[in-house]
């Protein structure tokens, strides 16, 4: 267990091995949680958000001509296929 000291300024450090051990860098965010018993601290990980429209048009199905089944897409009937020497 560590021992942090407050500074005048009311700030704290993490000792460097532990910031190391939990990924935090440089704008890291730790959340504050006052218990019964004490004082609980908790890394905020952001989940990095996409911007759906961006992905548009990234997965694109080759045209064959005719239109496609729902048995194309099951890996098992794709196999079977491919051991039977169907395209």
């Amino acid at each position: 267990m560590s021992t942090l000291l407050v500074s005048s300024k009311g700030q704290i450090v993490l000792p460097a091995a532990l910031r190391r051990r939990l990924g935090m860098g440089p704008g890291a965010r730790i959340e504050v949680l006052e218990e019964s018993d004490g004082l609980k601290l908790r890394v905020v990980r952001s989940v990095a958000t996409a911007d759906l429209a961006g992905m548009a048009g990234m997965v694109k199905a080759p045209a064959r001509g005719t239109p496609r089944r729902l048995e194309e897409f099951d890996p098992a009937s794709l196999l079977a296929r491919s051991r039977r020497g169907m395209p």
